[in-house]
């Protein structure tokens, strides 16, 4: 063969490489980008809160029948050091005295109370008298949950999404986190496979989470009054120790979540109850997002829902893992698997 015919042959050679290359890179789309495939995962706030009493057992079972893929645990903790599962800072709200309360006992601080005093209050009773319509008798008198009774019930079977609440006013709350993830088994699984998410509205907190162990997601909160604006200008300091962001849902737009994407943050808005918000914040790009309703999101989805709750949160983790490995932020050492 001689030389010009070889030169043709390796510069049609090298065209159909690059060609390919190119087809290659434009089905991948851009460096860190999320693809339309990716899963939206339905957080069941405080349970199936909309129908059961929030943060009970009833609440938690209820969600994950309705399709939720994880349920989610706000914590309190006792006078006694004791992790318990409740929303608010004081028990006022949603508890009630019983035969076994004593004076004060299901009013005031939980960091006040110990877990002795908190476990004669009724946190059932409360709903039915403010949602008569989804009242039920075997609501009556149900207890706060101790964290590590929740990992009892529900072992490795389900998802959590746990939020650390006014951990400035409970030292101690994360270290206790931890230890109990590790005496259940949740930590590895949570670090490989995001069995465990960790939520908080305070940077300090999850930055201590993230000094204690750097292989767990974290997930940083942002109140009602940011906008997507000002969340915007926070997201390269929070990749530096979360995985993803939660802000409130009215302040997510499709700029807002292109940003976060673009650092390999995905978005968890909250709380959505309505399906046009739904469909909505889907179509702004939203990783998942928090409900009272699991049954409802899981209708919104209809056959993009993922089929099994473990799966949802590997097909998350690998999603967001696949962003890191693309060009976005680089992975740090101990995210991967």
């Amino acid at each position: 063969m001689n030389r010009t015919a070889t030169s043709r042959r390796v510069a049609l050679s090298a065209l159909v490489a690059a060609t390919v290359a190119a087809a290659i890179l434009l089905a991948a789309g851009p460096a860190g980008a999320r693809q339309p495939e990716d899963v939206v995962l339905n957080v069941g706030h405080r349970g199936a809160s909309g129908y059961a009493p929030e943060h009970t057992f009833a609440a938690y079972d209820l969600a994950l029948r309705m399709g939720a893929d994880y349920i989610e645990q706000d914590l309190q903790m006792t006078s006694d050091g004791v992790l318990v599962v409740l929303h608010d800072e004081t028990l006022d709200r949603t508890a009630r005295p019983t035969a076994e309360s004593g004076p004060g006992d299901c009013t005031g601080l939980v960091r006040e109370k110990t877990l002795a005093q908190i476990k004669t209050c009724d946190v059932g009773s409360w709903f039915n008298e403010a949602y008569p319509q989804y009242a039920r008798p075997e609501y009556v008198g149900l207890k706060i949950p101790t964290l590590e009774e929740v990992f009892q019930r529900y072992r490795k079977s389900v998802n959590y999404y746990i939020e650390t609440k006014s951990p400035e006013a409970a030292p101690g709350m994360e270290e206790e986190l931890l230890r109990l993830m590790d005496e259940y088994g949740l930590t590895r699984p949570a670090a490989e496979r995001w069995q465990v998410l960790i939520q908080s509205f305070s940077p300090a907190s999850l930055q201590k989470v993230h000094a204690l162990d750097p292989s767990l997601p974290l997930i940083q909160l942002f109140s009602g009054a940011e906008t997507g604006e000002t969340i915007q200008a926070k997201l390269d300091a929070t990749a530096a120790y979360a995985v993803g962001i939660g802000p409130s849902k009215d302040d997510v737009d499709a700029a807002l979540v292109e940003a976060a994407h673009a650092r390999c943050l995905d978005v968890h808005p909250y709380t959505v109850n309505e399906s046009a918000e739904m469909e909505r914040l889907i179509a702004a790009g939203v990783d998942g997002m928090f409900t009272n309703f699991p049954d409802r999101l899981d209708a919104v989805l209809g056959k993009s829902a993922v089929d099994g709750r473990k799966h949802a949160a590997v097909l998350a983790k690998r999603a967001n893992d696949a962003c890191r490995g693309a060009g976005g932020h680089e992975r740090r050492p101990s995210d991967g698997i």
